[in-house]
């Protein structure tokens, strides 16, 4: 899976997952499966525009985590991006914000995503961009 922290004027942009889907009404980083022969960079051009209407400019991988749920287990590459066109709007998740750093306790993310939460957390150079 390739996931996008997606950055634009100092903000970070997260998605809200449908109430009927895997982990429904968790907060996320936009992103999604791969599809069979393609790269990570481009699974998450297309996922990020299928999600959420916007292209993305993808810069460098972040952070890799393995983790397992009890029904499976997923292998995601965290990238840097930043937006290069469009405006977000929820075609395929139910709500996005774009949220600042002190804003990233706030919102319940799947556990997949909290070693990466802290490390964003941490990162003061990321969010300055």
């Amino acid at each position: 899976m390739a996931a996008g922290l997606v950055f634009k004027d100092g903000k970070l942009l997260i998605a809200k997952r449908p109430e009927n889907s895997h982990l429904g009404g968790m907060w996320e980083f936009p992103g999604g499966k791969l599809e069979f022969g393609e790269s990570y960079e481009i699974c998450l051009k297309r996922e990020i525009k299928e999600e959420l209407g916007v292209k993305i400019k993808v810069g460098y991988e972040f952070e890799e985590v393995l983790h397992r749920y009890s029904e499976k287990t997923v292998l995601i590459k965290f990238f840097i991006c930043s937006l290069s066109s469009g405006n977000p709007k929820t075609i395929q998740c139910s709500e996005f914000q774009w949220i600042n750093r002190r804003d990233l306790t706030r919102y319940n993310f799947p556990a997949a995503d909290i070693k990466v939460i802290n490390q964003l957390r941490l990162n003061n150079n990321i969010w300055n961009k």
